[in-house]
């Protein structure tokens, strides 16, 4: 029995790299290939030799006469750069959405509701969907439940807002739930209710469990499924190492049961839930790694604001369009403090969601205190978001060394939002990239998929421009936080790869790393700025193995 058990590891690790890849050295030839360095700038080549399904070394085509055995791949001069990383995303979150209903991008109620009767049609049960953004509409006010009601009235329907902040339920469900005019939103949540104090079927931030917990949890094959799918959709795009944030128990069960049977779809960061009931069940067991990096997990995800669109991100001033209203801390301070203390003593560093200045100040404060009292500075703590910060709490992210992950895409998704909530004096450290970088803070880049679109090109697009995809505002937005190609890229690959540890394991194409890396059909350092976003991704490789190609 006991030797079972010391061969087990080793037989379950090995099967992550293939025997082909092991047996055979693999040069990849005729490549316009880029890759940041860790300590240097951008290296350029057209040759990248792998064995063991890591990285021998970078040069030009004649080093594959160095390798006269080698399997020879030919890149047919496309651009070859590392695998992207994604530092924040919701991977079940993005498996689920693919098989609920999508009503992102829609202009208007009559627009979802009439999408909503069609997807009702061939359901069961609770219908589930996600995207929807009042910002969008002629008439921004916050739906209601009688909106729903029209097409769908004898089921419960729940429809997520785009950043997940905020949901919009139909009358089934608030009678299922038993909402009636006396119901009280919990600490950290609001209700919306209409003039009489009825409620209108709006439900923010910790709100939502007052309808979500009547809602039955999903099962390990429904969570590996929406694993799966979401999978295959990220190496679609380029993307080969993602980090998670905020798993519960059951995910956590999955993935450590996928990567033990070396079957995971590719790279996952996993962040525990700081929301989760059974988070100290979670940290006792201690951090987890394999031995290929497919699975890593050694953080918990901290939520302390809401989100900017459903006026729940935290504010030190009232919010522009909404006097007297600040948002929501939903946790106090005390509390953020007792869950850093938790997450340092088990050795998980602490990723807190802070999007408002307010949120930003309150979780500095707390990291602050409690490096004091129980140390954790050198864990690699991060803010998530790090949206809307005052321009004197920008610096104590490097003097606390707070990683901020940051997801370009949001400044330009919401450019035109953030205007009309915030006056010009909150807007001074928004998505403040460039400050960041300026004082030598590492920022990992992401999407927060599904709430944006997991695509990094757009991602890098933004983070280049600070424009829309009609190029619009010229010049771009608050254009003093743009960042080079450069920066961009590295943010999308070794700051991703720092903010997990990960940095001489994945992040660049360095002598001794994993062979992750991506074909793509445009030249990302020489495009023109309106082209990087519809880069299209030709082939991606994992540890030197194919993992998805482009039909």
């Amino acid at each position: 029995m006991q030797l079972k058990k010391l061969c087990k590891p080793f037989i379950l690790a090995s099967l992550l790299i293939s025997s082909t890849v092991i047996a055979q050295t693999q040069v990849i030839y005729n490549a316009n290939g880029y890759t940041p360095l860790y300590q240097g700038d951008v290296q350029s080549f057209s040759t990248l030799v792998i064995k063991n399904g890591k990285v021998v070394k970078v040069g030009d085509d004649s080093l594959k006469d160095s390798f006269p055995n080698a399997k020879l791949i030919d890149a047919k001069g496309n651009t070859l750069l590392p695998g992207l990383i994604d530092a924040h995303g919701h991977v079940i979150g993005l498996g689920d959405n693919l098989s609920q209903l999508d009503v992102r991008g829609a202009k208007s109620v009559d627009e979802i509701t009439t999408k909503l009767k069609s997807f009702a049609e061939n359901k069961q049960g609770w219908i589930l969907g996600r995207g929807w953004n009042q910002e969008l509409w002629s008439d921004t006010r916050f739906p209601t439940a009688k909106d729903l009601d029209k097409v769908v009235d004898d089921r419960p329907v729940v429809l997520s807002r785009v950043d997940s902040h905020a949901i919009w339920v139909n009358s089934k469900a608030l009678k299922l739930a038993g909402i009636t005019s006396a119901t009280k939103a919990p600490e950290g949540g609001e209700i919306i209710k209409d003039e009489f104090g009825n409620p209108t079927g709006i439900f923010i931030d910790k709100a939502e469990s007052l309808i979500t917990q009547h809602m039955s949890a999903p099962t390990k094959q429904a969570i590996s499924d929406s694993l799966d799918a979401a999978g295959q959709h990220l190496l679609s795009l380029g993307i080969t190492s993602t980090h998670d944030a905020g798993i519960d128990k059951t995910t956590w069960q999955v993935y450590k049961e996928r990567s033990e049977q070396g079957n995971l779809p590719l790279r996952i960061v996993g962040m525990l839930s700081a929301a989760s009931p059974d988070l100290t069940e979670m940290l006792k067991a201690g951090r987890y790694q394999d031995a290929s990096s497919f699975m890593s997990i050694r953080s918990v995800k901290v939520y302390a604001d809401g989100a900017l669109g459903s006026r729940g991100a935290a504010l030190i001033e009232d919010y522009a369009d909404r006097k007297n209203h600040h948002g929501l801390m939903l946790e106090t301070q005390a509390k953020l403090e007792e869950l850093f203390t938790l997450s340092f003593k088990h050795g998980f560093s602490a990723n807190t969601h802070a999007i408002g200045d307010k949120a930003n100040k309150v979780v500095l404060d707390a990291y602050k205190n409690v490096f004091k009292q129980t140390g954790g500075i050198l864990l690699r703590n991060r803010i998530e978001h790090a949206q809307i910060v005052t321009p004197e709490d920008i610096p104590r992210f490097k003097t606390l060394k707070i990683i901020p992950s940051m997801q370009p895409v949001h400044a330009t998704s919401d450019m035109h939002m953030a205007e009309q909530r915030l006056s010009d004096d909150q807007l001074q450290g928004a998505y403040a990239w460039q400050t960041f970088l300026k004082q030598g803070s590492v920022i990992a880049a992401g999407s927060d998929y599904p709430v944006e679109l997991a695509n990094p090109f757009d991602g890098l697009y933004s983070a280049i421009t600070r424009m829309d995809h009609n190029m619009l505002p010229e010049n771009g937005w608050r254009a003093s936080e743009v960042l080079s190609r450069e920066q961009a890229l590295r943010a999308f690959t070794l700051g991703g790869a720092y903010a997990a540890h990960q940095e001489f394991k994945i992040g660049s194409l360095e002598h001794g790393k994993w062979a992750d890396f991506i074909l793509i059909d445009k030249d990302y350092f020489k495009a023109p700025l309106d082209e990087i976003y519809k880069t299209n991704v030709l082939q991606t490789w994992i540890a030197g193995e194919l993992r998805y190609k482009k039909e």
